[in-house]
């Protein structure tokens, strides 16, 4: 635990106003959300204006397209996300309490659920202008690890969703009487930042893969495949991060300290490792049933 790094001193508020008794504070989660939907609609325009990258050397959408898809996208993360946060992780608690499950505000929010969402948002837009389905999905998905790494990088500035206790040099102490007790060590501990994890294999380099694929590999070419990496390169960073991520409190008991929902000996999965499996099924028989189409 000597070489375990501080929690840097960071407002969960980029800045916060106060005008005739009424406060306002702008969240960096807040931010990342609207820095995320920003990304992603400059990413989708900018695909669009280059039509050799297409089947066909024609751009799927136009402009107002992807405007009205962008709208329909912030609907799907924020009704998804909320929803599958409920639905997910605790449905017993909302189920008692359904008045707060509209409270965005108080936190809360699932990846998986926003993502299902997403994708009602790709399937209604593709159906309302007649667009192939897979031209639009594979818009979404090189649009959608930007977001991630702005999502992530906000739970660090947050202090939430850390993870397991750690002894390498670069764990983190994270503030919160939650965070700093882990049986079997006496004061604070150190915990992986596994939200920086998740960035940088979800975010940064699954996006670098799939810009890579799209305008240098001929990914768009073949309509599905881009959106199978998505699937495959998310399912399986995901997978790969809970080894290090602490599971939530609901799950954790004393004979179930990682919060394994199924269990295998001293071993299992947990809720994110069972969630993330059929995403990365999903994306290797996408990529298969793709090539063989193409």
């Amino acid at each position: 635990m000597l070489l375990a790094i501080p929690f840097p001193e960071i407002s969960p508020n980029v800045f916060s106003i106060e005008i005739g008794g009424f406060a306002f504070a702008l969240r960096w989660y807040a931010l990342s959300y609207i820095a995320a939907i920003l990304a992603g609609w400059w990413i989708a325009r900018r695909l669009m204006r280059a039509p050799e990258l297409w089947p066909g050397n024609s751009a799927p959408m136009t402009k107002d397209q992807v405007d009205d898809l962008i709208t329909w996208v912030i609907v799907g993360i924020i009704a998804g996300g909320r929803l599958g946060f409920v639905l997910f992780y605790q449905p017993a608690y909302y189920l008692s309490n359904p008045l707060e499950i509209p409270m965005v505000w108080q936190g809360g929010m699932s990846f998986h659920g926003g993502f299902l969402g997403v994708c009602l948002a790709v399937i209604f837009t593709a159906r309302k202008y007649d667009i192939p389905l897979l031209q639009i999905a594979d818009t979404a998905a090189i649009a959608t690890p930007i977001g991630i790494l702005f999502g992530r990088t906000a739970n660090f500035i947050n202090a939430e969703l850390w993870g397991r206790p750690t002894d390498v040099p670069w764990g983190v102490i994270f503030p919160g009487a939650r965070a700093q007790f882990c049986p079997g060590f006496e004061g604070p501990c150190a915990r992986h930042p596994s939200q920086l994890y998740e960035g940088a294999l979800e975010g940064i380099l699954l996006g670098l893969i799939l810009w890579w694929l799209a305008t240098r590999g001929g990914g768009l070419k073949r309509p599905g495949v881009v959106t199978g990496v998505f699937f495959a390169g998310y399912g399986a960073a995901r997978f790969f991060v809970e080894f290090f991520r602490q599971a939530d409190p609901q799950y954790i008991t004393s004979d179930n300290p990682w919060g394994h929902v199924i269990r295998l000996g001293e071993a299992g999965l947990t809720m994110g490792q069972l969630l993330s499996l059929p995403m990365l099924i999903t994306g290797l028989a996408v990529i298969f049933w793709a090539r063989r189409r193409a």
